[in-house]
């Protein structure tokens, strides 16, 4: 049997310092976000029936449950996260008393929900947090991510943020991704731009405009 925890990505541990020094500066809202999985929830390689589905590398195809015609490729991942479990709580390193609100996805089973605001089917989509109405309850403009990993869970909330009319930010030192090379960090990068979504730096004009707040 596998074993839950968080899922691993290399390096991952080392943004926190950044996340923290992030979380003292005065945005209006700051939010953490987390898987919170079923243990039969469809992102996992053990839940597939499959031969030789092996996390990391296997693909699998899923349908949106109200949408048959909808279908999906999707990566397989070790368990991980799943509720109630330690592996879904954020990192005790985390400053979680700077945190406004914290929201969990990835609950529905039926569904992989990379992005913190909805899950990767469209017509219709199938599982929403709520992020997106806390953000336009407290007159967000502005939306600047950091967390893991740059290559999945950032970039389609990112693109997501962007989608819904949020100037959009994603902050270099504050994230890593998946595969690091070319086709993880460099293809992440690249569509992000292509839907207007800088990378920035801790130490960019968009960070310290944010200071000049205080």
């Amino acid at each position: 049997m596998a074993q839950n925890g968080s899922l691993a990505v290399e390096g991952g541990r080392d943004i926190i310092p950044i996340v923290n020094e992030l979380l003292t500066l005065p945005f209006k809202l700051k939010i953490a976000t987390k898987d919170f999985h079923p243990p039969d929830h469809i992102s996992f390689a053990s839940n597939h029936e499959a031969p030789n589905n092996q996390p990391f590398t296997s693909l699998a195809k899923i349908t949106n449950p109200y949408n048959p015609s909808e279908v999906r490729e999707t990566r397989l991942w070790p368990i991980h996260c799943v509720q109630e479990t330690q592996g879904a709580e954020l990192l005790p390193e985390l400053h979680v008393d700077q945190v406004d609100h914290i929201v969990e996805k990835g609950r529905d089973k039926r569904v992989e929900m990379y992005s913190a605001f909805t899950d990767i089917f469209e017509n219709p989509s199938v599982s929403s947090s709520g992020l997106g109405e806390i953000l336009k309850e407290s007159s967000i403009t502005h939306v600047y991510l950091v967390g893991l990993a740059m290559d999945y869970c950032v970039k389609w909330s990112a693109i997501d943020a962007r989608k819904i009319g949020f100037v959009t930010f994603v902050v270099r030192e504050g994230t890593r991704a998946v595969d690091p090379g070319d086709d993880g960090w460099g293809a992440a990068q690249a569509e992000l731009e292509n839907f207007g979504v800088p990378i920035i730096g801790v130490a960019s004009p968009e960070v310290n405009w944010v200071k000049a707040q205080r």
